[in-house]
């Protein structure tokens, strides 16, 4: 074992004196050391009640014959930070703690790890730190919340709640309907009840083979989820102690056809503009040359099938769960034939394959058929063009149909305040593109979400009539012509750095285009006097981070060679 390293020989005596400190007998140095990397934290709703998720890995652990030793990661919610400079911190948190998983788990020479993440950051996070340590691993996360509900029945969510802020802002609500919304939008533990970063990053666990069926959709603080728990916890111990075990070691799992079958199950269901952005950097730590040009090919061989909240209002994790769960997602999928690789093992020792092999869909108004798909091709797209050289992301399956294609006159921000600040002035109108630069990985630094803009455009009715393109990212909240990381980023060049205030700029989704029509003479012209915006950046550890920091083409992963 692994942990031999720590505990075997008479060399040894000083570890052993330490281990039996916190608690260990002489029985348990025969055992297998298993990590078991917790993200609770009080302030997030999708981790508050993680600490007795430890309890119960630890309890589990120890009946099937290992060794717990529990550790904690950082956290942020991004709901919480959204809007202020708290976001700046956000995407950075994914790269501590990777770190993090790395650090406890070679330190101690662990054995085998489970990791209990849950919402947007922890998961990817948590994925590449694991990849480095290569061990046997599995992710059992946290679940999905319930839907929240007005009280004549409406389901809402956390993206009504944001959209509501534009709405009463432009004087279409009340303040006691503002109020019903907060009090009702977020009812209970878990990840927010839509197909938001958190809960799109838990269904490519499961595409991925790395977590057990359900770990995307089944809800937070139930039965079910609890006894999911407790067979991860078992599975965990036996993928130690099995006499092969080097075969269930990360890397082994989560392997180039693992980044596809997650990128197919993201088209499939309209994952959030975030994974993109995720699943390059866990490619980039799993060994993987994936190019982000391969994200459209993918997109043209998948039908996108299930639509959740934002991009449907009226369906969450939960409706999917009911209605068959990502099982049913990918053999639906599985039968275009050839696009989803269902030889891949997962960690329940079965192929991609045999796990789906008996998934039904229950119900085909929440999860469609392919022939009655809501789109013939995934619910991502990479656009390219002069604005996006090396690419730019739009969650297509939140957008209306008479925005695939667009074109507009530019209103330019320098950073997402003055966005915020401008549409609730009214300093943007149907026919306009909303720009905001100097938001990317570095220029921020850290790459802040966008929903209170776009939140603030849905809720002023302005969603069908005006297109957003940021060097930023967005809340997997986010719904309409929203397009984010843009590459070259304002901060190091980009044409997005030189767009003027009433510029045209060219969206189009199915041809994978995203223009701006300036002359190239008049662009030089304008780069000849361009001086890039440097922000102030009190934080040590975001400057630091900027230094090191990649644009988003390149998943905003830190440079580890200068």
């Amino acid at each position: 074992m692994r942990s031999d390293t720590i505990k075997r020989g008479f060399d040894k005596t000083p570890h052993r004196s330490l281990l039996r400190a916190t608690g260990l007998k002489d029985e348990d140095f025969n055992k297998p050391f298993i990590g078991v990397a917790n993200s609770h934290i009080d302030i997030i709703p999708g981790h508050f009640f993680l600490q007795e998720y430890g309890r119960i890995v630890k309890e589990a652990i120890r009946e099937a014959g290992g060794v717990p030793f529990e550790f904690n990661t950082i956290g942020v919610d991004d709901g919480i930070a959204m809007g202020h400079d708290g976001m700046l911190y956000s995407l950075p948190s994914r790269e501590l703690i990777a770190d993090c998983i790395e650090t406890v788990m070679n330190a101690h020479k662990l054995d085998g790890l489970i990791c209990i993440p849950n919402c947007d950051k922890i998961v990817p996070g948590m994925l590449m730190g694991a990849l480095r340590v290569n061990v046997p691993t599995i992710f059992v996360s946290g679940g999905p919340m319930k839907a929240g509900h007005k009280k004549d029945g409406t389901p809402i969510d956390l993206a009504t709640a944001f959209e509501a802020v534009g709405q009463h802002a432009d004087g279409k609500m009340s303040d006691e309907e503002l109020y019903e919304i907060e009090c009702e939008a977020c009812p209970s533990g878990g990840s927010c009840s839509g197909m938001f970063t958190a809960n799109s990053m838990n269904t490519l666990c499961e595409a991925m083979g790395v977590a057990l069926p359900g770990n995307g959709t089944v809800l937070a603080m139930t039965p079910e989820r609890i006894e999911m728990v407790k067979t991860a916890a078992r599975r965990i111990v036996e993928m130690v102690k099995d006499e092969n075990s080097e075969k269930w070691n990360m890397q082994n799992i989560l392997n180039e056809k693992a980044i596809h079958n997650a990128f197919v199950v993201d088209m499939a269901m309209g994952g959030s503009s975030n994974t993109v952005l995720h699943m390059l950097s866990i490619a980039k730590e799993a060994g993987v040359d994936f190019d982000i040009t391969q994200i459209n090919k993918i997109s043209e061989n998948v039908a996108h099938i299930a639509k959740i909240s934002p991009s449907l209002s009226t369906v969450h994790m939960d409706d999917i769960n009911r209605a068959g769960g990502v099982n049913a997602v990918m053999k639906e999928v599985s039968r275009r034939g050839g696009i989803l690789h269902t030889d891949a093992m997962t960690v329940t020792g079965e192929t991609l394959g045999e796990r789906i092999k008996d998934a039904v869909i229950k119900d085909t108004n929440i999860i469609h058929t392919n022939e009655n798909a809501y789109s013939p091709v995934g619910g991502l797209s990479i656009l390219f063009g002069n604005l996006a050289e090396e690419g730019a992301v739009v969650k297509t399956a939140g957008i209306t149909p008479n925005m695939r294609r667009f074109k507009g006159s530019a209103v330019c921000f320098n950073s997402q305040q003055e966005a915020i600040a401008g549409i609730v002035g009214h300093k943007v109108k149907a026919g306009d593109v909303v720009v905001i630069r100097y938001e990317g990985p570095k220029g921020g630094p850290g790459m802040q979400e966008m929903l209170a803009p776009t939140a603030l455009i849905m809720g002023m009715g302005l969603g069908e009539s005006v297109a957003l393109i940021t060097d930023g990212r967005f809340s997997g909240a986010t719904r309409g012509a929203s397009i984010g990381h843009v590459s070259p980023e304002a901060a190091e060049g980009g044409l997005i750095a030189l767009i003027e205030d009433g510029d045209e700029i060219e969206l189009d989704v199915d041809s994978h285009l995203l223009q701006l029509n300036v002359s190239y003479e008049v662009l030089e012209q304008r780069r000849l006097h361009w001086k890039p915006i440097k922000k102030e950046i009190p934080s040590k550890w975001l400057k630091r981070y900027s230094l090191l920091v990649s644009n988003a083409s390149n998943g905003a992963a830190l440079k580890t060679e200068l």
